[in-house]
């Protein structure tokens, strides 16, 4: 499990700390990776190149099993469907 954003290392680092993250958060800061995977908004809320908030929960294989990513960022996904999702991988091997 890995979470990716846009922020700087600096920023990450805080946020992890501050809710205990046992799990590595990795800059986009070039938004490379949200604009490989179709998740990055042309203009929103007047910023520009900022990743969508998108969830993704991707196999061993590299398959995408699972995805949510709604053009509105203020929405936040259902945590069920996600560790339903990440079960299911878990479980399928």
């Amino acid at each position: 499990m890995a979470g990716v954003a846009v922020t700087a290392t600096f920023s990450q680092q805080a946020f992890a700390k501050s809710l205990a993250l046992d799990f590595p958060l990795l800059s986009d800061w070039d938004r490379e990776v949200c604009a490989a995977y179709g998740v990055q908004h042309d203009v929103w809320k007047g910023h520009a190149g900022l990743a969508k908030r998108a969830v993704f929960v991707i196999d061993a294989r590299g398959a995408i099993r699972f995805s949510w990513a709604p053009d509105d960022s203020l929405l936040l996904p259902d945590v069920d469907q996600v560790v339903d999702a990440v079960r299911e991988v878990v479980t399928a091997g």
